[in-house]
């Protein structure tokens, strides 16, 4: 290795920069057209607005602002977007590699099923990486003997795997992705007949291994109890013995009612201590249980950062964008997610870097720990890490946990493991406050990411051509808006917390880094102005009261710009990320239908449990797939069996677009006032379009997935109760 060379190098995208500050300038212009518009009008003279009700016009002013001030923070994403090149053959030999600590967390195994896990178990043994500087630790929440037990098979059927790949360079290192796929098998006819015998074993040990672990979940595991109840912290090291294979650590934290254990982030926070004791490494792979690794490079690619001398110093985390392997070629739900991978974090990357985003990222360990050990005492350190004497040495670089021998060091070093799992270990300390993952958010991940980054640290976004990690995405309506509930209140928890990007971060990070993070803690708030934008111009339009300037009126072009502007702009991002105008449409309907459901309810939801109205919860998305979901997501049909409150809100919603449409069109038709209605019919007519799929499912449609007679008729009693009282209360 050449040390003068860099290990990656920066490249800001100047063109897209300078189209997206271009855009930003321009639209703001016509934004300030706009307000200027709506304020002229609360100092008319009042005989002029006697025939315009205030509090229709009022309540649209106020959705216009809030949707412009939160598109105005989106633009700090978009100012400086970078792209990065790695170097991975110029990081130093193995025997200088730093070691890697794998954790992977699961919950449920009903909804988390376990071969799948252990696919990603075996694909993260398999990393190109020197054997003995590679630990895997699975964290099992569900305290299910089937996830030890799939445990031990995986690494039975590890020992033949990893050496066929490594032998053979196989690329795909999940069995279930590669035995699926024939892409590594391109020019395997060069390989000679010793690959196709040797492959054929394998495949034949991978069905032994996947049927004995399908038969023991079919059988409800290997002597499994309720994974709900108490039950004492359990570790176990699988394979310490074997030199030429990581060691696969299982951990089971102690569960107690009477003790709150913080989902994700307190099982993260078990395995930082509890790996402390056994590897101590310096670097932490974190992945979701059914985010596989794709690449087996993805360690030197990240590493290509870590160990860079300019990065290094200051660096927190690598972070690899999420792909999915089960996203259909329409994506109707947009299950890809592509803004946040293809635009926002590649914006943020040219700033102080990506949000931690809970999966596929490598963690410097002592970022987490928040505080250095020199200069501070013996005491200061025990009231912030806790009273484990062996856990504070680990603290210290020089610290190298050595259990291969086995024997009574095992022992010794697996029960203070056991301490460091238990549940009262973190009582009176600063776990999840000050150290380790976050506990004031459901998305630990943000809040986390976001403290470090106020604290001076930075981070990095890598996208290589081969997608580094592979995961299952959502492929039902359900699933995605429990997600997206989920995630919604977390991000609300931020911004109402202490941690709001408004108060905690503008001296303590960069201006424009710390508005991306304002404009995510507060992006669920979008549903403010579509449920306003939804309901009060059809209310207006109803009763042929005009919220919006003629089509005569100098500012009547400003209303129309301004929408063409924003849906170019977003396009153009769409087609410039390998898109379509099916994706944009994809994409802004989605974002309409969250809006009105999982953002609306993920706000209140956050906002219940700020005045202890409700307690915090956490439900693992459902990683197992249903065939009529999956049929349905693939015909490109919406599945709407969800929740009938849920249901109920797009269905009303899009009824009232129907009635005052027609309502409107019939009385532009009549009495030829088209100049004054004009927009609030091209409103609603777009509303329409975009909710296509839900009309489809209350008219045309007669399968499973189709919506209820049940919710349609409840709807149509919603929208003419709005219109009711709403005709009273707003408009005289």
């Amino acid at each position: 290795m050449d040390s003068s060379l860099p290990l990656q190098l920066c490249y800001v995208r100047k063109s897209t920069a300078i189209i997206n500050r271009w855009y930003t300038l321009i639209h703001s212009t016509a934004l300030m057209a706009l307000v200027y518009y709506r304020a002229s009008f609360l100092f008319q003279n009042p005989e002029n607005r006697a025939h315009k009700p205030a509090s229709p016009w009022l309540i649209v002013f106020a959705g216009e602002l809030i949707l412009s001030f939160i598109w105005l923070l989106g633009q700090a994403y978009r100012w400086r977007p970078v792209t990065r090149t790695l170097f991975p053959e110029r990081l130093p030999e193995d025997k200088h590699l730093p070691a890697i600590d794998v954790f992977i967390c699961t919950a449920d195994p009903k909804r988390e099923p376990t071969f799948g896990v252990m696919n990603t178990v075996i694909s993260a043994m398999a990393l190109d990486y020197p054997p003995e500087r590679l630990h895997v630790y699975v964290s099992d929440d569900g305290g299910s003997s089937l996830t030890l037990y799939g445990m031990k098979e995986a690494w039975a059927f590890a020992r033949s795997w990893l050496p066929f790949c490594r032998t053979h360079g196989i690329k795909t290192r999940c069995p279930e992705a590669y035995f699926s796929s024939a892409e590594d098998d391109e020019g395997a006819d060069l390989r000679g007949t010793e690959f196709f015998e040797e492959r054929k074993k394998i495949k034949k040990e991978f069905e032994l291994f996947r049927e004995r672990v399908m038969r023991a979940a079919e059988n409800g595991g290997i002597g499994d109890k309720s994974i709900s109840g108490d039950r004492p912290p359990i570790i176990e090291v699988i394979g310490a013995e074997e030199a030429e294979m990581p060691i696969l650590v299982y951990v089971s934290r102690e569960k107690r009612y009477s003790h709150p254990h913080h989902f994700k982030a307190g099982a993260l926070n078990v395995l930082l201590r509890v790996s402390s004791m056994i590897s101590n490494s310096p670097y932490i792979l974190v992945l979701d249980c059914d985010m596989y690794c794709n690449d087996p490079a993805s360690v030197r690619q990240a590493m290509c950062c870590h160990l860079d001398p300019k990065l290094s110093p200051s660096l927190a985390f690598v972070q690899f964008p999420q792909r999915f392997h089960n996203i259909s070629s329409n994506d109707i739900y947009d299950s890809q997610m592509r803004s946040a991978f293809s635009t926002l974090w590649e914006g943020m990357d040219g700033l102080d870097g990506p949000v931690l985003s809970g999966t596929g990222f490598y963690m410097k360990r002592v970022a987490l720990y928040g505080t250095s050990i020199q200069d501070t005492s013996l005491t200061e350190l025990r009231q912030t890490f806790g009273y484990s004497d062996e856990f504070i040495k680990s603290l210290s670089p020089k610290y190298l946990p050595n259990i291969s021998n086995g024997g009574d060091s095992l022992s010794v070093i697996l029960k203070e493991a056991r301490l460091l799992a238990s549940c009262q270990f973190e009582n009176q300390t600063k776990w999840g406050e000050e150290v380790g993952v976050l506990y004031h958010s459901v998305s630990e991940d943000v809040v986390t990411g976001y403290t470090l980054h106020c604290k001076g640290w930075t981070s990095v976004f890598c996208v290589p051509s081969r997608p580094q990690f592979v995961g299952s995405s959502v492929t039902n309506l359900n699933d995605l808006l429990v997600q997206g509930t989920r995630w919604s209140s977390g991000l609300v928890d931020v911004g109402i917390s202490k941690f709001c990007p408004f108060i905690y971060g503008p001296l303590k990070t960069s201006f424009l880094e710390n508005v991306c993070y304002s404009e995510l803690s507060f992006f669920p708030f979008y549903f403010l102005p579509v449920w306003c934008f939804g309901t009060i111009p059809q209310l207006c339009l109803f009763h042929g009261i005009p919220l919006y300037p003629e089509v005569s009126n100098p500012f009547f072009g400003v209303f129309p710009f301004i929408f063409l502007s924003a849906c170019s702009k977003h396009l153009l991002e769409v087609i410039l990320a390998g898109g379509s105008i099916q994706t944009w449409s994809n994409e802004q309907r989605i974002w309409m239908i969250k809006s009105v459901t999982s953002h609306l309810y993920g706000s209140l939801d956050a906002i219940m449990k700020r005045i202890s109205m409700r307690k915090a919860s956490f439900l693992p998305t459902n990683k197992v797939a249903d065939s009529d979901h999956v049929k349905l997501y693939q015909m490109g049909k919406f599945d709407f069996r969800i929740s009938t409150t849920v249901l109920a809100s797009m269905v009303t919603l899009v009824v009232l677009n129907m009635v005052a449409f027609m309502a409107g069109l019939a009385r532009a038709i009549v009495f030829g006032n088209w100049e004054k209605m004009l927009i609030q019919v091209l409103l609603s007519l777009y509303i329409l379009i975009m909710s296509y799929p839900v009309i489809e499912g209350m008219i045309l449609r007669k399968d499973k997935g189709r919506i209820p007679y049940s919710v349609t008729l409840l709807s149509i009693v919603f929208a003419m109760v709005f219109l009711t009282l709403g005709s009273v209360v707003l408009l005289y």
